[in-house]
């Protein structure tokens, strides 16, 4: 028997042509493979307040992020976006239903939200049961960036303490010895007050008095006629939204804006000042954007917010601008594999942004290391007086990454 009959040699040719048949074959069926499912879109799961006190500033972080979305041609990562919307109406009682609805059913590769802190945190509490991937573009309660810090939880706005506590210098550089504080009585006011008094007294401020009322409640004026009382220097206030607007109306027609010098977190003027109108002339607050800031990115972003919404930008349509970019950048790494999670983790965390606020990284705990600015409104503007402080890194109390 020859070499060419051999069953081994016999055996090779077949399994030779087979491999061959098939190879062939594979121009009329394809199997899957890593780069076809790369090309599947991305599913962005907003949960944000589309109605109620906050509607305004969920619309606007949705703006900001679809804005980003469309600059880099409808993709993040090479891959196509798709976005489902639940409106969490602000109502934390239902944030663990709406948030399981998006990882579950919805099967969102990605969550963003929210505006409420006490929305937040039940958001916080299922992406750390899932391993979801969440991205806070507003929220700013300290526990999501603090003890309950996880690596898929990031945050491309502030922490409450961030924006707060260094306006406590502030007012004490100023002169100001004796100040009221006021605000709602749920997590974000709590935190934005304590941090704003950590600033304050240690700088020799007192805080005279500590006035609140349960949120949303809008009804001010038995607080405001307490704060004409007192008479203090000044007052330090926390409102957003809706409420924001009648607090600052109401507080200029009672005549104090007068007589006792408004102070804020920036959140008090910010997406609330064309409604405010007047009253809200000469209002400081502290906070990680101002409208006029003299920055490229800044006013390439503006012009494009007004042009393809017409609407002027604000503070919460960057920092759904960001969430975007902070997800590009995490993507772009590996290219566009969100499924990859520990490499895109590791990714994001190498993340810079050029923001329309200013330089922005992230620290240990995810959370943005910005400038945060002292403005000043004029001519319905949050107009820039200076960098109230630089480079401001949340100290991420009790996080344990």
């Amino acid at each position: 028997m020859t070499r060419l009959q051999s069953p081994e040699f016999t055996s090779r040719r077949g399994f030779i042509k087979a491999s061959a048949g098939l190879l062939a074959g594979t121009a009329a069926f394809r199997f899957p493979t890593p780069a076809i499912a790369q090309a599947a879109p991305i599913k962005v799961g907003f949960m944000l307040p589309y109605s109620g006190t906050f509607g305004k500033l969920g619309q606007f972080i949705d703006e900001g992020f679809r804005l980003y979305v469309d600059q880099k041609g409808g993709k993040l990562g090479g891959r196509p976006v798709q976005y489902v919307q639940v409106d969490d109406e602000s109502k934390p009682e239902n944030a663990t239903d709406n948030m399981n609805r998006l990882v579950g059913r919805e099967k969102a590769d990605v969550i963003v939200g929210t505006v409420h802190s006490g929305v937040a945190m039940g958001m916080v509490k299922v992406a750390r049961d899932t391993n979801s991937l969440l991205i806070i573009p507003n929220a700013g309660v300290n526990e999501a960036t603090g003890p309950l810090c996880a690596p898929n939880i990031w945050r491309t706005s502030f922490s409450n303490w961030q924006v707060c506590q260094p306006m406590g210098k502030v007012m004490a550089d100023a002169g100001l010895k004796n100040v009221v504080t006021i605000t709602w009585r749920y997590a974000a006011g709590e935190q934005m007050i304590n941090a704003f008094k950590e600033g304050f007294q240690a700088n020799g401020g007192k805080v005279v008095e500590d006035l609140a009322l349960p949120f949303p409640e809008v009804e001010f004026q038995a607080l405001i006629t307490r704060i004409a009382t007192l008479k203090p220097d000044a007052v330090f206030a926390f409102f957003a939204g809706g409420g924001a607007v009648k607090f600052v109306r109401d507080y200029a027609a009672a005549g104090l804006s007068k007589s006792i010098p408004l102070y804020g977190a920036g959140f008090l003027t910010d997406g609330t000042i064309q409604a405010q109108g007047d009253a809200a002339n000469g209002i400081r607050t502290t906070l990680h954007y101002a409208d006029n800031l003299d920055l490229p990115a800044n006013k390439a972003f503006l012009d494009a917010f007004l042009k393809k919404t017409g609407k002027d930008g604000d503070i919460y349509a960057v920092q759904g601008y960001d969430a975007a970019a902070l997800l590009e950048g995490g993507l772009a790494g590996v290219k566009g594999d969100i499924a990859a999670r520990n490499a895109l983790v590791a990714e994001m965390r190498k993340v810079k942004l050029d923001s329309p606020r200013g330089p922005m990284t992230f620290n240990k705990a995810n959370n943005p290391v910005q400038n945060v600015y002292l403005r000043e409104v004029r001519n319905g503007r949050n107009e820039l007086i200076k960098i109230a402080q630089a480079n401001v890194d949340d100290p991420a109390r009790g996080c344990r990454l």
